[in-house]
């Protein structure tokens, strides 16, 4: 049977989720907790990669398996018990044998956190000394939304096959006097394309580009217009969507 992975991670520690040679990430720590307690090789498939540093609030996985969970409850404690604290499993969802965490996907929404004075607190933030002018950063976020070639957002060297995304949702807010927050809703993402965003739209922020200046860079198509991408520091997925529902084994 299939079954999806309801989980969240912190991904300071980690290169990402996709399993790598050289480094430790979330895929394999999630594949040999999985193969520790069900005693048997599991191979999980994510919901897609986050990179080095990058967060995820909201985060989906599958994995096929003989075995037959007779108590879920049981096997969340064993598998949050040998998971570093910095990764939790919140359900097991039983799902049809052909449902796919990463191509059933409909839209994913990721935030962006920053912070513009020094604060230890401000964990999952990345701080940017200067001023920004809100209001201009949301007016040059809306050139982002609708369906478009974002290959101007793209790190140079993907395999995509297209770079066609459709963005529903770009929109800054404040949550205090010094700290800010974007959220952006897409049905597919970029590699590299919310920081690139970001840091495109900081840009206009600090005045140094007007707010029309993001419909051009777009209309290019060129990576080396936009600018500078973000670090992956206050990066984080925050949800996911699918056609169908995710009900969680009991």
């Amino acid at each position: 049977m299939r079954l999806f992975v309801s989980l969240a991670y912190d991904g300071a520690n980690y290169a990402g989720w996709q399993r790598q040679d050289n480094a430790l990430s979330v895929q394999q720590v999630l594949e040999d907790a999985f193969s520790t307690v069900l005693s048997e090789k599991i191979s999980v498939t994510g919901a897609g990669r986050t990179d080095a540093g990058v967060s995820a609030s909201c985060y989906y996985a599958h994995f096929d398996t003989d075995i037959e969970i007779k108590e879920p409850k049981t096997l969340l404690y064993k598998l949050n018990a040998i998971t570093p604290a910095d990764i939790v499993i919140y359900s097991l969802c039983r799902v049809a044998d052909d449902a796919h965490a990463r191509f059933d996907a409909t839209s994913r929404s990721y935030s962006y956190r920053l912070h513009t004075v020094k604060d230890p607190f401000a964990y999952m933030s990345t701080y940017c000394k200067f001023d920004l002018d809100m209001d201009a950063m949301n007016e040059a976020a809306g050139y982002l939304i609708g369906e478009q070639d974002f290959s101007s957002l793209e790190k140079t060297g993907g395999s995509n096959a297209t770079s066609i995304c459709k963005v529903t949702r770009a929109a800054w807010q404040r949550t205090s006097p010094c700290h800010y927050v974007f959220n952006i809703t897409a049905n597919r993402f970029l590699r590299n394309m919310v920081r690139a965003a970001v840091g495109t739209l900081l840009e206009v922020g600090r005045h140094r580009q007007k707010p029309e200046w993001v419909a051009e860079v777009i209309a290019g198509r060129d990576r080396c217009s936009a600018g500078q991408s973000a670090p992956a520091v206050g990066l984080a997925l925050t949800d996911i969507t699918y056609p169908y529902p995710l009900i969680p084994l009991k």
